[in-house]
């Protein structure tokens, strides 16, 4: 085996360690603004559950020991004064362990208040392992203590609270391994003929392959591309629960869910190098479309919700992803996602639009995406343009997609509507200068200093010239040294941390720099990529950014932003080779 790239280092306060396929990582966030002292292993089944408490300590004395935890891909590593202790995905259920000068103590991560809640602890007799059962995860969790590995037990099948857990350490100057796995009900004892530094070369590999695939164009240009596949890479779980296809979480911490519109940016970033996981991710909301047509809010392992909806940015998702995959989708397969397709678009032409309505509307910002947007501070039950505009791409997208199969009548009749649809957001919303909101029951109108208000501009090419000069003549007063702030900053409604009240978001981004480009408005749409670049650069991959200081918000580790970056520091980068190939330099 050649020697393996150890990938970007990157905090575990910010983002989880973890693997491709796993359901659980190593992390210190336990839930929202909620951070523990001490690492835990976190799993995702069953919502985000805290389920063991990782501890290192001094054998010497028992007392815990300060470290400082480094982290790269294929390695965790604590590291203090009396040694190191190293942890590495043997598999993406299996984590090994190994450590010297330190012990480990791994415990229940909370004290279980009844019978039925937190963990069980008890020694196998059948292998000798130690087991935890989680009652909130519905897994075990089995210890196999392996070569020098001695252990001190508390608490073993104890009931109701109590500390319960085990202590592993090895005689001075000697190493400990132990491996930690998730299971069902039973597996086969612990087996394993590769060393330790094998374990870690592999998973460094596994990486480095991902990253490759994912990123081939990455250069000094795109120095944040190898974490942002990281967080790609180590958010993917395996099908399981309610999750039909290989998926990739939002996050690895608190959100830990796919949302039926954030899935369209990661299938996006991934679909050039991992085409078949891209499709996936695609797909994977409409596998739980409704028999309204409507695809649920969200996807996660043990829940489906469906009491609100995503923006349709599909039609928009996948006319890009088509273009990006390496080979197109063949016939059976472009006809499914077709017919997928007209059914999330008929849901917003019936049970979205009112009777003798051109347009469809909100029912809440939610909805929208843009949950708190101030463009839903009048009246929550909203007809606005930026739907308008996502329904005729999407609509764009079906005639294409028609003709492409072969459905000239069809064609022509999605042809009709978007057309139509686009006539009426323009004579309905458009007042010469801006688009504005109306509201579905009073037809009262405003305009807000939401950006949400400017996102027609993902028209592009389709929007008249005077309308696209106007909407990019007033995202120009959105832009601050690090992006398009989602409420314009002297707005009386902006708030540094409020969500869609200000701070950057990623897809809305790239929804508008996309637009601008396809707009020719070329030189705008370089400089939003630019700034949005050089804050993941600087500030990592947040759920979003205060617009004023660039400071990552909310959850740390999220894909979308990830995908973002991937999406534009790729085309930044193709566009700065084929400058050079153009001039010779």
């Amino acid at each position: 085996m050649t020697a393996a790239r150890s990938g970007p280092a990157f905090s575990i306060h910010d983002i989880p360690f973890s693997t491709r396929g796993s359901w659980f990582g190593i992390s210190c966030v336990l839930a929202e603004n909620e951070r523990a002292e001490d690492l835990h292993l976190v799993s995702h089944q069953n919502g985000m559950q805290a389920v063991l408490r990782l501890l290192p300590f001094d054998p010497a004395t028992g007392n815990r020991a300060v470290t400082r935890i480094e982290t790269t891909p294929g390695l965790l590593r604590w590291t203090g004064r009396q040694g190191t202790i190293d942890c590495s995905y043997e598999t993406p259920d299996t984590i090994r362990l190994r450590g010297q000068g330190l012990g480990l103590r791994i415990t229940a991560a909370a004290a279980a208040l009844t019978p039925f809640t937190g963990a069980y602890f008890y020694r196998d007799p059948v292998d000798g392992a130690y087991v935890f059962t989680s009652y909130e995860t519905g897994r075990r969790y089995r210890i196999t203590a392996l070569s020098g590995a001695g252990a001190e037990v508390s608490g073993s099948q104890a009931l109701g609270s109590g500390d319960r857990g085990l202590a592993i350490s090895a005689q001075a100057g000697r190493v400990w391994e132990a491996a930690v796995e998730e299971i069902d009900s039973a597996r086969r004892p612990y087996a394993s003929s590769a060393t330790f530094p094998q374990v870690v070369a592999t998973a460094e590999h596994a990486f480095a392959a991902f990253t490759d695939t994912v990123a081939p164009w990455r250069s000094s240009r795109t120095p944040a591309a190898e974490l942002a596949a990281y967080v790609l890479w180590s958010a993917t779980v395996a099908p399981a629960g309610l999750v039909t296809r290989p998926a990739v979480l939002m996050s690895k911490h608190w959100m830990d869910k796919v949302w039926s519109w954030d899935h369209c940016f990661n299938a996006l970033a991934l679909a050039p190098g991992a085409p078949e996981l891209a499709w996936d991710q695609f797909l994977l909301p409409f596998d739980h479309q409704d028999e309204s047509g409507a695809l649920p809010d969200s996807v996660t392992h043990s829940e489906v919700l469906y009491n609100f909806v995503k923006p349709p940015v599909h039609g928009w998702a996948l006319a890009r992803l088509r273009r990006r995959l390496p080979e197109p989708p063949g016939r059976t397969e472009l006809t499914e996602v077709y017919r997928r397709l007209e059914r999330w678009t008929n849901f917003w032409l019936t049970a979205r639009r009112a009777p003798h309505a051109a347009l469809p509307h909100y029912q809440h910002g939610n909805d929208s995406g843009w949950d708190n947007a101030t463009t839903f501070d009048p009246e929550r039950v909203v007809v606005t343009a930026d739907l308008a505009a996502f329904l005729t791409l999407q609509l764009r997208e079906l005639a294409s997609t028609a003709s492409e199969l072969g459905l000239p009548h069809e064609a022509r009749r999605w042809s009709r509507t978007a057309d139509a649809t686009q006539a009426a957001m323009l004579d309905e919303l458009w007042t010469e200068e801006r688009f504005v909101a109306r509201g579905v029951h009073s037809s009262k109108t405003w305009n807000t200093s939401s950006l949400l208000d400017l996102m027609p501009i993902a028209l592009g090419e389709h929007l008249p010239g005077h309308v696209g000069k106007a909407l990019t003549a007033r995202l120009e007063a959105h832009l601050t040294p690090y992006g398009l702030a989602t409420e314009l900053p002297n707005s009386p409604h902006y708030r540094p941390d409020g969500y869609w009240r200000g701070p950057i978001w990623a897809p809305t981004t790239v929804l508008i720099e996309d637009g601008l480009r396809r707009a020719g408005h070329s030189r705008l749409a370089d400089e939003i990529s630019a700034r949005f670049r050089r804050l993941c650069e600087t500030h990592g991959f947040a759920e979003n950014f205060d617009a004023l200081t660039g400071t990552g918000l909310r959850d740390r580790a999220y894909t979308w932003t990830a995908s973002s970056y991937l999406l534009l520091a790729e085309a930044h980068e193709l566009r700065h080779l084929a400058t050079t190939s153009r001039t010779g330099a």
